[in-house]
């Protein structure tokens, strides 16, 4: 095989000084062999015709190739090799070496090869017959035998020499020419050579074993070998043909996929196998894209216009257009390290591809823009338009996943939002700027809520927030809050500064019901938020109006309140240090006489409904005075705490009862705790300033009842001071397990000692829980670690009694009496010096 590339040789110096090194041993070589033929010339007409056989063989076998293209390098199968290692063979060497150089001369010159060309062809072919000759006399050709053996080592050995005198004289020579590494030409395609090689050694063993044996069969030597090449040509053809179009239908149905970026990755390294291209490139007009890569994969994929690689500069290019040549997606580029021309079927090959990746690519760039259409169809079908947030198809179906999933950790609960007044945005700024709210308040949901979470738009001005991975329930007022109060920060509206108030109700998930439940959950605590003025409302069973059997009661309100139904228990309040009773709560309870022992929590809302809350809150107050005169006169000076509806702060009658009250039992003011829920309408209406007002300055107590639950905290703080914050009792039940829950308790305390208020934790139920309370500076506490409610002279008994011989107290003390006691950072007294009694 003799590599031929389509540089020309040119006047490159060291190219010519590299054939001179060649030409020049070639010379001697046939100076010698001149002088050998003057002493030996040609003794019979048979010997004149060995020699024109050789001639013509060696002109033949240079003259007629067989062509393969690898990359940009053309490769030409030559057999003259095999006329070579045959006339030196067949005839004495000095006479072959000139049949050779008078047979490289008429090719040369049938070829019109330049001047350079054929004096490096001749010397070239001379050494190679040289050694192959060489090799032959060492050893003894022709010999006695005329056995294959005899034959096939010599000649293999001879064939060896010429081989690698051709590739070291070769080789280096293209490398200059076509200004490439030499390195690089002996590594590159050396299969395809070996092989080739392989063959051509097969053909002269077996045409020298039939010259041993008859050396009248070598005017049939040059048809033979003629007739091979042919056929070794057209077979190598045929065979690349066949490949080539196997290769191109795996490609066409390698590009037949859905992705586009499939579709490019293939295309480019399958056109650089298919065309021994050293780089592809795919520029689509769609998108202004550029993919190039060769068969390693993808080197680049980015905008068109990027600087081409200044090792690939020869191109050939064309458009990736249908048969018809009516759709034009963009163009296909094959790039090569040298210039490259196209055989006609290659060019046929080429033009096949192209239309093969077009219709790929349009495929792949509708299917493209249908996923893209039946995305935006499926986005659209579970977001809001407006606010991108999901809306209340995902809200419902992301629920009720959840809801359903028995892998699902932590607590999930819904909360709902409704803008107060964003009507009035509609109809004085106009609905584009209703719409810029509406916008603007899903961004802060969107920011506020954690990543587990999902922020919904229900429509209007109602949104929704579904917690999900709570650690415990009462974590979801705390995240309630937070989302709440991100709302209330004013923001800037073409000019005007806004601010935005919301009501929310939360719901716990239910046991049973599933999503629907819990939204209906959710949509009556919203409601009831709104009702009372608050900002955050918690859903409570007892004041859901769905529960039918709950509304039944209201029409035994009257008959309730006239035949003394509604009694009062008691809960005593308990120093955490001590174990002293500090106080006590006291609790309606409603004796019907067919459903028994009723909670408030199922008649509170009737009541106040009904109209007859001022006779129903008068009732429990005077049972509470009552009992807490009789302690008094026992030798218990107890305070008594009663807590107080939303709806009796609204009337303005409501301190001068309580005052009269006092003074009808004899009972000082200070002896008597009004315990207040947090609500919104606490810090707005001035008729609840005054009656508040009026009462303190009375010297009655103020407690805020289920601190930490609502959003109003501190606004009432601020306005209305209070004596007493009691810790939600859900706070007190997560504290060891939620680290939520115990930031709320500490913050409370902190803020209970800067204010110098007293703090009271409901539902303390266990030691542990009294004495983490107590250690963060909780001076009291309830719950049923104490006492369960109980009748007020149950409890005065209890107190007579008292636990070790200790009237007065409930359990025993934290610390005996006298004991120094090491406080924690947190008890320790603050700035003013102060700190809560242990």
């Amino acid at each position: 095989m003799d590599p031929n590339t389509r540089e020309p040789f040119g006047t490159d110096r060291r190219l010519a000084a590299l054939v001179g090194l060649i030409v020049t041993p070639a010379a001697a070589v046939i100076v010698a062999a001149l002088l050998e033929i003057v002493h030996r010339p040609p003794r019979t007409v048979a010997d004149a015709a060995t020699l024109m056989t050789i001639i013509f063989m060696i002109a033949v076998g240079i003259m007629v190739k067989a062509r393969i293209r690898i990359r940009s390098t053309t490769h030409s199968i030559t057999w003259n090799d095999v006329a070579i290692i045959v006339g030196v063979a067949v005839a004495p060497l000095p006479w072959a070496l000139m049949c050779i150089v008078v047979g490289v001369a008429v090719a040369s010159a049938i070829q019109r090869l330049p001047r350079i060309k054929s004096t490096f062809s001749i010397g070239k072919n001379v050494l190679v017959a040289a050694a192959a000759g060489w090799v032959l006399t060492l050893f003894g050709w022709p010999g006695e035998s005329a056995t294959f053996t005899a034959v096939l080592v010599p000649v293999t050995v001879a064939y060896v020499a010429a081989a690698l005198v051709d590739e070291a004289a070769t080789i280096p020579v293209i490398a200059i020419a076509s200004r490439t590494k030499i390195r690089r030409r002996f590594v590159d395609n050396w299969d395809i050579r070996l092989s080739g090689a392989a063959v051509r050694l097969v053909v002269t063993i077996g045409t020298l074993f039939i010259l041993q044996v008859d050396a009248r069969f070598l005017l049939a030597v040059p048809p033979l070998v003629l007739s091979l090449h042919l056929a070794h040509s057209a077979r190598i053809n045929t065979r690349t043909e066949q490949r080539v179009w196997q290769r191109l239908a795996r490609t066409t149905d390698a590009l037949n996929v859905v992705d586009l970026d499939q579709v490019l990755t293939t295309a480019v390294a399958q056109a650089a196998e298919l065309f021994s291209a050293d780089e592809v490139e795919i520029e689509l007009r769609e998108g202004d894209r550029a993919v190039r890569g060769d068969g390693g994969g993808i080197t680049y994929d980015g905008p068109v216009n990027e600087n081409d690689d200044p090792v690939t500069i020869n191109m050939l290019t064309i458009p990736l257009e249908d048969h018809d040549q009516t759709v034009d997606v963009g163009v296909l580029r094959l790039r090569f390290r040298e210039p490259v021309r196209l055989s006609e079927r290659e060019q046929y090959t080429l033009r096949t591809f192209a239309s093969a990746l077009c219709t790929a690519v349009r495929n792949a760039q509708a299917y493209a823009e249908l996923a893209r259409v039946a995305a935006e169809h499926a986005y659209a079908a579970t977001h809001d338009a407006l606010t991108g947030l999901a809306n209340r198809r995902r809200l419902l179906d992301e629920g009720a996943g959840g809801l359903s999933a028995r892998h699902a950790e932590g607590v999930t609960a819904l909360m709902l939002v409704d803008l107060d007044h964003f009507k009035e945005v509609n109809d004085t700024l106009g609905h584009a700027a209703g719409d810029q709210v509406l916008i603007r308040v899903a961004d802060r949901l969107r920011a506020t809520a954690q990543p587990t979470d999902l922020v919904a738009r229900l429509g209007g001005d109602e949104f929704a927030v579904l917690l999900r991975g709570l650690p415990a329930p009462a974590v979801a007022m705390h995240r309630a809050e937070i989302l709440i109060a991100a709302l209330r920060e004013p923001f800037d509206l073409d000019g005007l500064r806004i601010s935005v108030e919301a009501s929310s109700g939360v719901a716990v998930a239910p046991a049973t019901g599933g999503m629907a439940e819990l939204l209906r959950r959710a949509d009556v605590a919203m409601y009831q938020a709104k009702r009372f003025g608050q900002r955050v409302f918690r859903y409570a069973p007892s004041r859901d109006t769905a529960d039918i059997a709950r509304l039944a009661l209201g029409g035994d309100l009257p008959r309730a309140v006239a035949d003394h139904e509604f009694t009062v228990t008691f809960q005593p309040i308990i120093d955490l240090g001590t174990g002293a009773v500090a106080g006590a709560e006291a609790l309606a309870r409603w004796h019907h006489p067919t459903h028994g022992v009723i909670d408030p929590l199922r008649f509170l809302e009737v009541v106040e409904r009904s109209g007859l809350l001022p006779a129903f809150a008068g009732t429990i107050l005077d049972q509470a005075l009552v009992a807490a005169d009789s302690w008094r006169k026992a030798g218990f000076d107890v305070p008594v705490a009663v807590n107080v509806s939303p709806r009796s702060l609204l009337d303005p009658d409501f301190p001068c009862s309580v005052l009269a009250r006092l003074r009808a039992h004899d009972l000082p003011p200070d002896r008597l705790v009004l315990e207040l829920t947090e609500t919104l309408t606490l810090s707005q209406l001035d008729i609840v300033d005054q009656v508040l007002g009026r009462l303190r300055d009375e010297g009655v107590r103020l407690a805020l009842d289920d601190f930490g639950t609502g959003y109003s905290s501190l606004s009432l703080l601020s306005r209305i001071p209070v004596h007493e914050l009691k810790i939600d009792r859900s706070f007190v039940t997560d504290m060891e397990s939620s680290p939520e829950a115990a930031a709320v308790i500490r913050s409370t305390l902190d803020l209970g000692r800067s204010l110098d208020l007293t703090v009271i934790a409901e539902g303390v139920e266990n030691e542990p829980q009294r004495r983490a309370l107590w250690e963060l500076g909780c001076t009291g506490g309830q719950g049923y670690l104490f006492a369960r409610p109980m009748p007020a002279g149950t409890l005065l008994e209890t107190l007579r009694r008292g636990p070790g011989g200790r009237p007065g107290t409930l359990a025993a003390p934290l610390h005996d009496a006298g004991a120094v006691v090491r406080l924690p950072a947190g008890r320790r007294p603050g700035p003013r010096g102060r700190h809560q009694p242990a």
